[in-house]
């Protein structure tokens, strides 16, 4: 079976075309090396997977055909527990940089626009 409709069966991604383009884009590693979309996979096979900031380390379990409901798509693979605390702490770390009130760059909101124009009338002489 093709690696990137492995991918989508065992719910990766959600179309194979978005497999295909991770896999050709080097997202997708199968034993170490970079692989083409049109590579096999069998059981056994160790496979590193990289979306966004997050790193899956598994391995294949078992080959489906079709992309069926998420269970059946869970037993498709088994992922390493190194990798899966790995992925809890990075996830834990990415929240608490959020709620800690970082906010992107970009224009400022009314509010703040208002807080900048008194900043600056108040330091006009």
């Amino acid at each position: 079976m093709r690696i990137d409709k492995w991918l989508w069966a065992a719910r990766f991604y959600k179309t194979r075309s978005l497999a295909a383009a991770a896999v050709s884009g080097g997202k997708v590693h199968v034993n170490g090396e970079r692989v083409k979309p049109a590579r096999p996979v069998a059981p056994g096979d160790d496979v590193v997977i990289r979306r966004g900031p997050y790193e899956f380390c598994i391995r294949v379990h078992a080959l489906s055909a079709r992309r069926g409901p998420a269970q059946e798509a869970a037993a498709l693979y088994v992922e390493g527990p190194a990798s899966a605390y790995k992925r809890e702490r990075l996830a834990e770390q990415l929240r608490l940089e959020r709620a800690a009130g970082q906010r992107p760059a970009g224009r400022p909101d009314k509010r703040e626009r208002r807080h900048i124009i008194r900043f600056i009338r108040r330091s006009d002489p």
